[in-house]
């Protein structure tokens, strides 16, 4: 511990401080007590992040990651503000120092040592795993070296299923010689195995004082990482099998943690050593006399004193052009810093030849906007914030209201009503009326028609509490409030029709703007095959039967169209993304049900638009599907996370992306290739995490929601 320095805080949440413990890019941790004597380590932000929304999102996922894991070896969270003019989180205090201190100070660990440092790390990385998280920053700064064992510390690139995924910013996620080769190549989709990678090459370190891929640049490190082999010169015999297991390129080769923890029991507890792996006759262990694995770069350690400094490989100068021309080191994207708007290289030629005279509303200029207002009460959020176009309006739910009609050519609000719900995107627009929900207590469900212009009540029906009403071809459809009927109306508030429901779980849907019901025998959808019911008045036809989890899509042709899944057994597993092999095809007059294979499982949400199904996974990989083939036509993985369903531009051949910090991602909807992207807002509000992002275009012009803010930008990106 260093004694404070001028300008930092006396205190931080009730907690006085007593001196730094040490200080990072993103923040500084210092010691200090709380009024009853309870020592703690407080980590503080520094304040240029403080302001930035999207950095404050990681900590409250730092911080909720950290809070998920409570294991011996891991340091739990006693307090944290994340909201504060700079966030702060504190941990129990730990006495100790980490492994990197350890090994600089005292040199390699002892095989007893290093049998224990295994075991409790395997323990401490089971607890991380079994809470759904990865760490993915797992190397010897991270450790402290406790009296008790060793303690995983820093939970802040961590990734858990149920956090929302953020956009890259160009900070490095990871650090390279202790990552793993799949978390070079695609950082956010690394699963337990890259710990288990990480895990390996800390091992390494711990037994020789300089990791398995150390060089002296971390390009060539990570080039190393990704396609090397590991030097495990001096690593003990009885230690090598273990580190040779973890350190495979194949994530599904390594071995799980129960299986290293084994094979760490099965190690000898004395100190008693074998040769190493040259087959030197054992000796004392070599002692670095520099060595700080948390800021110093890979390679940049020297030996002295009783050892020497590791051979350091040596690679073609030929390298650099090959990383250069063939764009193999794929992971160098992690260490360039880029917050800018930017066009790709290689897209000029494209993005010039799609330019053209937008067609824009009359009046049209970029604008964002609020979606909220205060009001008193409980608010009953549908956390579902969208709009809807009409002509040169749009229709927005918001926080603190149910609808507001946004003029789409400047922001400008015309006006809102309603309360309850708020955080909702409207029904939809039609024939100069906006229906919405209204629920005036717990007990009542409604759809509500608004006069486009005014914002005036027309009229209202009472509707279940549970399922969602849709606007088909000829009316609206809604599903009666003790779920025993499907009743439509016309524009005017008028019965249309009215059709048994059946004694199951049913929903209105509309496909190709033909109303059907989706029912299935289980009480909750996904327990059961799916029936899809051909709805008309006084009637309910079974047209196909489905499998359990197939998802709708819309149609194709007047023929509705599914996604089938790959297997349809319930997985409550942290990180698990079902894998759909098939699209399905139902010919509404016969039934028939064509099934139209993929070329290989997908993942993540699917959208049909005119004829092509795009599969939008978290990470911001993107897959677009022939809907009449199954073929793939394009993949692009990108680097905005979050990303939004796609809206089509058949003018300008795009497609374009929101995510929930407001970024804006157009790719060619022909190749996939990205034509431009933009930063994040400034401030898109405090509703990222609750509110999916959404994008639509009003003729050219792009509108999305980001939180509770909307916004518009030209089609023709950023100037």
């Amino acid at each position: 511990m260093t004694p404070l320095n001028t300008g930092d805080p006396e205190s931080i949440g009730g907690y006085t401080l007593l001196g730094r413990l040490g200080a990072g890019g993103m923040g500084v941790v210092y010691r200090g007590v709380s009024a009853s004597g309870r020592q703690v380590a407080v980590k503080l932000v520094h304040g240029p992040y403080a302001q930035e929304e999207e950095f404050r999102t990681r900590f409250r996922q730092e911080i909720a990651a950290a809070r998920r894991v409570s294991g011996a070896f891991t340091a739990p969270v006693v307090d944290a503000d994340p909201d504060a003019d700079r966030p702060w989180m504190a941990t129990l205090y730990v006495p100790g120092v980490n492994l990197a201190e350890v090994v600089e100070k005292d040199g390699p660990l002892s095989q007893r040592e290093l049998r224990a440092l295994g075991l409790g790390l395997t323990e401490a990385l089971r607890d991380i795993h079994r809470a759904g998280l990865v760490h993915r920053d797992l190397k010897p700064s991270n450790v402290l070296m406790t009296e008790d064992g060793p303690r995983v510390i820093d939970f802040g690139i961590s990734r858990a299923s149920d956090n929302q995924n953020l956009t890259t910013t160009g900070r490095m996620i990871g650090t390279p010689p202790f990552m793993s080769p799949e978390q070079l190549a695609s950082p956010r989709e690394v699963t337990p195995a890259s710990d288990v990678f990480s895990l390996g090459s800390l091992l390494v370190f711990a037994a020789v004082g300089t990791g398995p891929f150390d060089t002296d640049s971390p390009y060539i490190t990570g080039y190393q990482v990704a396609f090397g082999t590991p030097d495990l010169d001096g690593v003990p015999e009885a230690l090598l099998g273990i580190v040779e297991r973890c350190l495979d390129k194949d994530p599904a080769a390594r071995p799980e943690l129960t299986d290293v923890h084994r094979m760490f029991q099965a190690l000898p507890e004395s100190d008693a050593t074998a040769s190493p792996k040259t087959g030197r006759s054992a000796k004392p262990p070599r002692r670095p006399t520099s060595r700080n694995a948390a800021t110093t770069p890979a390679g940049a350690a020297t030996g002295t004193g009783t050892g020497k400094r590791r051979r350091v490989r040596m690679l073609l100068t030929g390298l650099v052009a090959v990383l250069a021309v063939t764009g193999l080191f794929i992971g160098v994207g992690a260490f360039v810093s880029d917050r800018d708007t930017n066009t790709p290289a290689g897209t000029a030629a494209s993005a010039t030849a799609t330019a053209r005279t937008a067609s824009l509303p009359d009046g049209w200029r970029p604008w964002q906007t609020e979606l909220r207002y205060d009001v008193k009460g409980v608010p009953l959020d549908y956390d579902s914030l969208g709009c809807v176009p009409d002509g040169s309006s749009l229709f927005c739910g918001g926080a603190g209201f149910t609808v507001a009609r946004i003029d789409v050519a400047s922001g400008r609000t015309r006006w809102r009503t309603g309360t309850r719900p708020q955080g909702v995107q409207p029904i939809g627009v039609r024939d100069g009326l906006v229906y919405v929900y209204e629920e005036p207590d717990d007990r009542t469900r409604r759809v509500v028609a608004l006069d486009a212009g005014t914002g005036h009540r027309r009229w209202q029906r009472d509707i279940n509490l549970s399922e969602p009403v849709v606007l088909y071809d000829g009316g609206l459809l809604t599903l009666s409030p003790d779920y025993s009927s499907f009743v439509a109306y016309e524009p005017s508030g008028k019965k249309l029709w009215r059709a048994p429901s059946l004694d199951e779980y049913c929903t209105p849907s509309v496909l190709g703007g033909v109303p059907y019901a989706l029912c299935s025998k289980g009480t909750e959808p996904g327990q059961a095959p799916v029936e899809l019911m051909k709805l008309g008045p006084g009637s309910l036809t079974e047209t196909a039967t489905l499998p359990k989890k197939a998802e709708a899509l819309g149609a194709v042709g007047g023929q509705p169209l599914f996604i089938a899944p790959q297997t349809a057994k319930d997985v409550y597993e942290a990180g698990y993304e079902r894998p759909y092999n098939a699209l399905l095809r139902v010919a509404p007059e016969t039934g028939q049900m064509r099934r139209i294979p993929l070329a290989h499982p997908l993942t993540g949400a699917a959208t049909l638009v005119d004829g092509v199904v795009y599969f939008v996974r978290s990470n911001g990989s993107v897959t677009a599907v022939s809907a009449d083939s199954g073929k793939q036509l394009w993949q692009k993985v990108t680097d905005v996370e979050s990303l939004s369903a796609p809206a089509v531009s058949a003018t300008y051949k795009r497609v374009y992306f929101s995510n929930r910090f407001g970024r804006l991602l157009a790719l060619d909807s022909r190749t996939g290739a990205e034509v431009w992207s933009t930063s994040a807002l400034d401030h898109p509000g405090d509703k990222t995490q609750d509110y999916p992002p959404r994008v639509l275009l009003v003729k050219d012009a792009i509108v999305a929601t980001a939180g509770d803010t909307a916004f518009s930008r030209s089609p023709d990106g950023p100037t």
